[in-house]
């Protein structure tokens, strides 16, 4: 960095770099963090973290995307369970498997610069965006997608709850081909609109994030609007439940304190009773607390998420306006050459380290937390009868060749030529039944199943070459076919 310094410093103080000595294209222009304020245009070396924070953020934020690493493995386990496990071990759905994937692009978001190491700067002063960083751009596209694709589904999972228990709603597949529509399709045309009027660059760290520029508009508003009603409706009916549930400690105490016989008062338009009502959300709740658990947790860390990027960015806008409240920081640069005795003034312009690192370790614990809400333990006992059915399976062995007793018996000869038989279909070689007195079940088991009459029977078995093919209708009660019969004197004597 020292021989960028002296190349591009020209009028400008150490340590900043004079941005006419630059060209003016390629990388986010807009990232240089410039000033005009000794008279020519100085900029800020890049990356601008470096001088704004201490020299372990990098591996900080690198020790944060680690933790993606087991987020992934997490969300991989629950999503090959859903697919090769049966519902009865793994419970899911298709809104669950929908925001496994959608937290699990946001991981793949922090992932990919991990095992890329890309390059945050595209020269001395301009830090590189999507169009001059391939992975810059598609980290970026997986954080953001993923990101308001995880805050639709959750919105979509609190509604469909929310009809279900409060509402009494039966949700069939034409809500499920809606909101497969609505849950993918809404998050694509916002991603959409944010990369066209925003975009992504390198702002922190080795992961891209959407820039300020129109960011607000496009991406922030629609991220908490839809955070904001999932709140709501989330609210709305834990309320609900809450409610049902005071009703129905009344309704029971109410009941003790009477005659104790049943109460039958369901009204004539389909009315439950509080008891009623509460025997049925009861497995509802216990059943979908765990989405409860995820949705809040999800959306406290997206609120947290957007109001500490969109604080970042209004710092960032003031002091491209105003860069006279930096001055004190300024000044401390120009006299010391170097960040050390100045970290403490960079700390008050913008967010401090330990929120940032804390927005970026709990966005990385998603998946984590899908893991310990959305997984099951009886997943692992699935799994454990699978590849233990798998490896019974596998180890059943024909019999050992060398030993023809086992394999095949030379049964009888046709021509001279002797026919193989398999060992089991040997029936000689059984032991002989003995016999027993009384009503003796037939053994199916053997090739050919022995009849046993009863004492009191007075029928015999024929075989099938025994009975005749034809019979005489003179011999019976039966009328000739050839012979007409008036049905008027069928009973006549």
């Amino acid at each position: 960095m020292a021989g960028n310094e002296t190349a591009g410093q020209g009028s400008c103080p150490k340590p900043f770099l004079q941005q006419d000595l630059f060209s003016a294209t390629g990388g986010y222009i807009d990232g240089r963090f410039c000033s005009n304020a000794l008279g020519v245009s100085c900029c800020l070396p890049c990356p601008q973290t470096e001088w704004l924070y201490p020299d372990n953020f990098n591996s900080v934020t690198q020790s944060t995307s680690w933790i993606n690493v087991a987020s992934i493995i997490c969300m991989a386990f629950i999503l090959i369970s859903y697919a090769f496990l049966p519902v009865s071990k793994t419970r899911r759905h298709y809104m669950n498997f929908c925001i496994v994937i959608a937290v699990n692009m946001i991981s793949l978001g922090f992932i990919i610069p991990l095992a890329a190491k890309p390059a945050q700067c595209y020269n001395a002063i301009t830090p590189n965006d999507m169009h001059s960083s391939r992975t810059c751009g598609v980290s970026g596209t997986f954080i953001l997608l993923g990101g308001l694709s995880a805050v639709m589904w959750i919105c979509l999972r609190s509604i469909a709850l929310h009809l279900q228990i409060c509402w009494r709603m039966s949700l069939g597949r034409t809500f499920m081909w809606a909101t497969l529509v609505v849950g993918w399709g809404i998050p694509a045309i916002a991603l959409a609109l944010a990369l066209v009027f925003s975009g992504v660059s390198f702002r922190f760290g080795d992961t891209c994030h959407i820039n300020h520029n129109n960011s607000l508009a496009d991406f922030w508003v629609p991220l908490l609007v839809l955070a904001g009603i999932t709140l709501i409706v989330q609210f709305a009916t834990i309320a609900y439940c809450t409610k049902v549930y005071v009703l129905y400690l009344g309704d029971r105490s109410t009941t003790r304190a009477g005659s104790g016989l049943p109460s039958y008062n369901i009204s004539m338009r389909g009315t439950l009773t509080p008891s009623q009502t509460y025997r049925r959300i009861r497995p509802l709740i216990e059943l979908q607390w765990r989405g409860f658990t995820v949705v809040l947790i999800i959306i406290a860390e997206v609120v947290f998420f957007a109001i500490i990027f969109v604080f970042l960015d209004d710092v960032e806008t003031r002091l491209r306006q105003d860069p006279a409240q930096a001055e004190s920081w300024l000044i401390c640069l120009i006299k010391n050459g170097s960040k050390e005795p100045c970290i403490g003034l960079g700390q008050e312009l913008v967010v401090n380290e330990a929120t940032v690192v804390t927005v970026l370790a709990l966005l990385s614990l998603n998946g984590i937390w899908c893991l310990l809400l959305l997984g099951h333990f009886s997943m692992f006992t699935g799994w454990y009868k699978l590849i233990k059915a798998w490896r019974e399976h596998a180890s059943v062995k024909s019999p050992v060749a060398s030993d023809p007793g086992t394999y095949e018996m030379l049964a009888h000869t046709n021509n001279g030529v002797k026919t193989p038989e398999p060992a089991y279909h040997q029936i000689s070689s059984l032991p002989p039944v003995s016999p027993k007195e009384g009503r003796v079940t037939p053994n199916y088991f053997v090739r050919k199943a022995q009849y046993n009459p009863p004492t009191s029977s007075f029928s015999s078995s024929h075989t099938p070459g025994t009975l005749p093919r034809d019979w005489d209708p003179s011999q019976t009660f039966a009328t000739p076919k050839s012979q007409y019969q008036n049905p008027l004197r069928m009973h006549k004597v």
